[in-house]
C-alpha cells in the first residue's frame, strides 16, 4: 500500500536528502544527543565514507530497526573527529532516515581542513556503530597522489580478498571503485557455482529487478566484513557500470533485461538508480538529476581526475558480430568498418563528453586520469579468435608454419590467416570508435597527460593510446577483477601464460596482460611519472591466501613520453 506522506513529512524527508548530497544544510549546528525514541537499531552495514574534497566529504550508514518504526523517522547522530578516540570533536549532528530511504544516512560534511584525516561515528540512543577513518584531498603543490582501484565485485563468486588488502594499506589517498559493485544475477546465476560451499548465497534469490530487490543484494554485500573494513579505513570514489542495473545495459535498455516478462527498462532503471544513491557514499553533482554521476576530484596541482559514465546515460546500443557474418563464417569487414564510422555513435554522450572536454581544458594538473569503465585502448585480435573458432595456441602455432613454411598451409589455414583482426569487444570503447577520437582529440589539441583506469573485464591490461593517425595521445591500466571470472573461465582449455603471451603478441598497442588472477591496482602519480602496480590473490575460494605480485609500469608527462615504460 502506497500510504500518501504528511506535508511536513515530505519536507523533512526533502530537506535532509538535500543536505546529504549538496552539502547546503549546515548539519554540525545540531546537536549531538537525542532522547530515547522507543526504537532499537544496528549498524549491520558498517560504515562508509566518500566523495572527499578538500573541505568536505560524504559519511554514510545504514541502522536495521528491530522493531517497529509505525512511520517515524529516527534519527541519527554523526560525529567527526581529529582523534580516533573522539576528544577532539570538529563536526557533530543529526539526520533523520526512514523506510522510503532504506533507512540510509548519508551526510555531507563541509567546513573540514585540507590533507587531513578525520574519524567519524554514528549513534541512536545508546547503540554506536564501528569508527571509520577518512581523509579530505590536498591542495596546492604536491610531491604524491596514490589511489588503489577496483572493480567486480561478485558476492557469490568468492571471498572479498582483494578488499581485505586494500584494507592493510595506510598511505592510499582513495579507492576508486570502477563499478560492477553488485552483480544482478539470481542465486544460480554467472559465477555462483561454489556460492553455497563458501556461504556467499545471495539475496534475493531471484535476479534483480525491483527496487526492493536492489536494496537488499546491497545489503548482503555490505554484510561482508573484508568489505566494511576497507570501506571503514579508506575513502570512496565509485562510478556505476553495467551489474548495478543489468548485463551490457545500454541506455535504453541491457542484455539482461526482457521487457516481456520483467516490465519496461525504465522501471529497473529507476529502481536501480534509486538504490545506487541510497547505499553509495556519492555527491551527485545535480540533486535533481540521479543518473548523472560524472564529476572531477582535483588533487592538488598533480591529478585531475575525472569520473565518468560511459555506461547508462549516452551509451547507443552495442553492436553484434552475428550481424556481420557472410556466407560459410566470413566476416563483413566492409559493412563493420562503415558501422564503426557512423559520427552519430554515442558513449557517453555529447553532454557530458562537452563536460569532460571543459574539465581537461580548465585542469592545470599534470595528468588527467579518466576513472571510467570500459576498455579505451585498441583491442584488435583475428577474427577466427574473437569468434572461438580456433585456440589461442593454436592460431600462435599456425602463425608460425606460415612463417617457417608458407608452402605447406592447407587452404583452410590460409582462409584464417585471411580473416582480419577486429575488436574482441564490442561493448568497450572499440564499439564505439568515432566517440574515442573525440576524447583522444581533445587530449592531442589541449596537450595534456592523458592516463585512462579501466575495468569491467576481470582481467588486466596494460596499453599505450594511440589515434587513428598513430599519434600518441596517453596510456590505459586495466585492473582485474575483485572475484569475477576472466579468461580462465572463458578460454578454459587455454594456459593462462600461453594466453596472456598470445595477447601481447597478437594486440599492437597491448604491453601487458595478466588473464588468470584476481586482484588489484595501485596508481601512484608524481611529477616526474605516473605508475600502476598490480597486485593479485592467490584464491578467492578460500580465506587463507597469499598475494601474487604482478608487474609495475610507468608512463612519463610530456608529448614525447606518453608511452608505457617498464619500471
Amino acid at each position: 500500500m502506497n500510504l500518501k506522506p504528511s506535508r511536513r513529512q515530505f519536507i523533512r524527508d526533502f530537506t535532509f536528502t538535500t543536505a546529504a548530497v549538496t552539502g547546503s544544510l549546515a548539519l554540525s549546528a545540531c546537536g549531538a544527543g537525542s532522547s530515547d525514541d522507543g526504537v532499537s537499531v544496528t549498524f549491520l552495514h558498517g560504515v562508509v565514507s566518500g566523495d572527499p574534497l578538500s573541505d568536505s566529504v560524504i559519511l554514510w550508514t545504514r541502522v536495521t530497526p528491530s522493531n517497529s518504526t509505525d512511520g517515524k523517522d529516527i534519527a541519527v547522530q554523526w560525529e567527526v573527529a581529529a582523534d580516533d578516540q573522539f576528544t577532539k570533536i570538529v563536526k557533530n549532528g543529526s539526520f533523520f532516515t526512514n523506510a522510503a530511504r532504506d533507512f540510509t544516512v548519508k551526510v555531507d560534511v563541509t567546513g573540514l581542513s585540507p590533507n587531513s584525516v578525520y574519524f567519524y561515528r554514528f549513534t541512536h540512543n545508546s547503540t554506536r556503530s564501528a569508527t571509520g577513518r577518512t581523509k579530505t584531498l590536498p591542495v596546492g603543490k604536491l610531491d604524491q597522489v596514490k589511489l588503489a582501484v577496483l572493480t567486480c565485485s561478485n558476492y557469490p563468486a568468492g571471498y572479498f580478498n582483494v578488499y581485505a588488502e586494500v584494507a592493510k594499506l595506510t598511505d592510499i589517498d582513495a579507492v576508486l571503485h570502477l563499478g560492477d559493485y553488485i552483480y544482478e544475477y539470481p542465486r544460480d546465476g554467472y559465477a555462483s557455482q561454489d556460492a553455497a560451499a563458501l556461504n556467499r548465497l545471495v539475496d534475493p534469490k531471484t535476479e534483480i529487478i525491483t527496487l526492493t530487490d536492489y536494496r537488499s543484494r546491497y545489503a548482503i554485500y555490505r554484510t561482508d566484513t573484508d568489505l566494511q573494513a576497507m570501506h571503514a579505513k579508506l575513502p570512496l570514489i565509485a562510478i556505476w557500470d553495467d551489474h548495478e542495473f543489468a548485463n551490457d545495459a545500454w541506455s535504453g535498455g541491457a542484455e539482461n533485461h526482457d521487457p516481456a516478462t520483467e516490465g519496461p527498462f525504465s522501471a529497473r532503471r529507476a529502481a536501480a538508480l534509486q538504490a545506487y544513491n541510497e547505499w553509495m557514499p556519492i555527491r551527485l553533482p545535480d540533486a535533481t538529476k540521479n543518473d548523472r554521476i560524472y564529476r572531477s576530484f582535483d588533487f592538488g596541482n598533480l591529478v585531475s581526475l575525472h569520473m565518468l559514465d560511459t555506461r547508462l546515460i549516452g551509451r547507443d546500443k552495442q553492436l553484434s558480430f552475428a550481424n556481420y557474418m557472410g556466407a560459410g563464417g566470413a566476416f563483413d569487414a566492409g559493412k563493420f568498418t562503415a558501422d564503426m564510422a557512423n559520427p552519430a555513435r554515442q558513449l557517453m554522450g555529447a553532454e557530458q563528453t562537452a563536460w569532460l572536454q571543459a574539465q581537461m581544458g580548465k585542469s592545470s594538473a599534470t595528468w588527467q586520469i579518466l576513472g571510467q569503465q570500459v576498455l579505451m585502448a585498441r583491442m584488435n585480435i583475428p577474427a577466427p579468435l574473437v569468434l572461438q573458432q580456433i585456440t589461442f595456441a593454436n592460431y600462435i602455432t599456425l602463425v608460425g608454419k606460415a612463417q617457417a613454411a608458407p608452402a605447406s598451409l592447407t587452404t583452410e589455414e590460409k582462409l584464417i590467416l585471411a580473416q582480419p583482426a577486429i575488436p574482441y569487444n564490442l561493448d568497450a570503447w572499440d564499439g564505439y570508435a568515432v566517440a574515442r577520437e573525440t576524447v583522444f582529440g581533445t587530449a592531442k589539441a589541449l596537450d595534456k597527460n592523458l592516463i585512462a583506469l579501466a575495468g569491467d573485464t576481470h582481467n588486466t591490461w596494460a596499453s599505450d593510446l594511440a589515434d587513428m593517425t598513430g599519434a600518441a595521445v596517453g596510456v590505459e591500466f586495466g585492473v582485474t577483477s575483485v572475484t569475477s571470472p576472466g579468461f580462465e573461465d572463458i578460454f578454459p582449455k587455454e594456459d593462462p601464460a600461453v594466453l596472456a603471451a598470445g595477447l601481447e603478441q597478437l594486440i599492437g598497442p597491448l604491453v601487458y596482460a595478466e588473464t588468470k588472477n584476481r586482484g588489484f591496482m595501485i596508481v601512484t602519480a608524481t611529477p616526474t611519472e605516473t605508475r600502476a602496480e598490480w597486485r593479485y590473490v592467490s584464491t578467492v575460494k578460500s580465506k587463507t591466501y597469499n598475494m601474487v605480485p604482478g608487474k609495475t609500469l610507468k608512463t612519463l608527462p610530456g608529448a614525447a613520453n606518453r608511452k608505457l615504460l617498464a619500471v
